[in-house]
């Protein structure tokens, strides 16, 4: 994975980001929908029958999907916060995010625990306005950061996302532009050494090992997503940087494929590979971080077309306009 001379900067809108990570937001729907059919997880409802096809599948999108739409969230952070400051970065996402977080969480989260009362007990004939108010009847839970709120039934259940986007972006709010200078000062060695890329999966591979995988969230420890918004953000739309990747994108993908491969003994064998200290789940759980790192990185290189700049008027190269969103 050799250098590559690449244009110094690339400030146009990441079409291919836009639309993995809407394919992303479509997939969670069929994801969501599957697990009814599955025997692992603990959801609202379950069919009769299940069956462990669901788990197997889905293991190979958890391992990508959402790290993915974190980078990518981390992305057009760099870009937000460059055009509106850290100030009108945390404003505008207090709006986005935080405003239907609180919408959703008094609409939609309650039904979700309804029909999961309804379905454990069919005598159960609690009506929803009754048991509205029992969903909203919570404690402070200040060790389940950023999840402070708790409750017997009380849950941000599919909001999880939400929760952990908007927390983050408040905490990279105030030290964002220490994070960008120094993100500059390695883009010289990523030119030189492509294969410096890979270094993300190991700080990855140890949160997961050591935090524990949290099925709650998609089997992934939630300060590993941290990490990989960090990732895109530091590593937001420089040139060389995705020069780079291009190159380092065959190797990373194939790697992530023999790192998932070998999670494969760990998760057959059950004895709680998530949380679990055995040799063997520690292992597992780390090299399902490592791999996860190796799957986002390869298809953002190969997903990575860039577009010849056209020419203007006067005849001098004109770059594609600068937009909200994934670059």
């Amino acid at each position: 994975m050799g250098a590559e001379p690449g244009p110094p900067a690339a400030t146009g809108r990441r079409g291919e980001l836009d639309v993995l990570r809407a394919l992303v937001v479509v997939g969670l729907v069929f994801f969501h929908a599957a697990l009814v059919f599955s025997p692992d997880d603990d959801f609202y409802v379950k069919n009769d029958e299940t069956t462990g096809a669901v788990t197997v599948l889905a293991g190979f999108g958890v391992v990508w999907a959402m790290p993915m739409l974190f980078l990518v969230a981390g992305l057009g952070a760099r870009h937000s916060i460059r055009r509106r400051g850290p100030g009108g970065f945390a404003r505008e996402r207090l709006l986005r995010l935080g405003v239907p977080l609180v919408f959703g969480t008094l609409v939609l989260c309650p039904l979700p625990q309804w029909l999961r009362l309804r379905a454990a007990d069919p005598a159960d004939d609690t009506s929803y306005g009754a048991f509205w108010p029992r969903f909203l009847s919570v404690r402070p839970d200040p060790a389940d950061f950023p999840f402070v709120l708790d409750g017997e039934h009380f849950e941000t259940g599919h909001l999880w996302f939400v929760v952990l986007l908007l927390t983050f972006s408040l905490l990279l709010a105030p030290v964002a532009g220490r994070l960008a200078a120094g993100a500059a000062r390695v883009v010289p060695a990523l030119r030189r050494r492509p294969v410096l890329l890979l270094l993300p999966a190991l700080p990855l591979a140890a949160v997961n090992a050591l935090l524990g995988m949290e099925e709650g969230f998609a089997g992934w420890n939630r300060w590993a997503y941290l990490l990989f918004l960090l990732c895109g953000f530091a590593l937001a739309d420089d040139g060389h940087v995705r020069a780079a990747t291009r190159r380092a994108a065959v190797p990373a993908g194939l790697l992530g494929l023999v790192l998932f491969a070998g999670t494969a003994p760990g998760f057959i064998a059950g004895n709680d590979p998530f949380t679990a200290w055995t040799p063997a789940a520690v292992l597992t759980r780390a090299l399902f971080g490592a791999a996860g790192w190796c799957w986002v990185l390869a298809l953002l290189g190969l997903l990575d077309r860039p577009r010849k700049r056209s020419a203007g008027p006067a005849g001098k190269a004109v770059a594609p306009a600068d937009g909200d969103g994934p670059r």
